[in-house]
């Protein structure tokens, strides 16, 4: 239950960050907070974190358009699979040949 809750509160912080118009977010600002989150998602107790990276394509059900993909996107944008796979080196393989493929 507090998973979904605090998925809810980081999805829309990241919806902001992601689709606030330029004029209305300094883009600097915006990449330096993205960064800050990134690190301490990845620094999460690791049960928990999974609880989160769950929750996001629940969800982002709640989402429409850029919105719900930015949602969908948030555990594989911020490297959450890459921080629950620390230490086991063909998970992280694995990973790193689906960023290859995506491009």
């Amino acid at each position: 239950m507090i998973a979904m809750q605090v998925a809810e509160i980081i999805a829309q912080y990241v919806v902001f960050l992601e689709l606030t118009d330029e004029e209305d977010l300094n883009l600097d600002t915006a990449v330096k907070m993205m960064e800050v989150l990134a690190g301490q998602l990845q620094e999460m107790d690791k049960g928990f974190l999974r609880e989160l990276v769950n929750a996001f394509p629940i969800i982002a059900e709640q989402y429409s358009g850029e919105a719900q993909e930015v949602v969908r996107g948030i555990a594989y944008g911020y490297y959450l699979e890459d921080a629950l796979a620390a230490g086991d080196p063909v998970k992280l393989a694995a990973l790193e040949a689906l960023r290859d493929a995506k491009g």
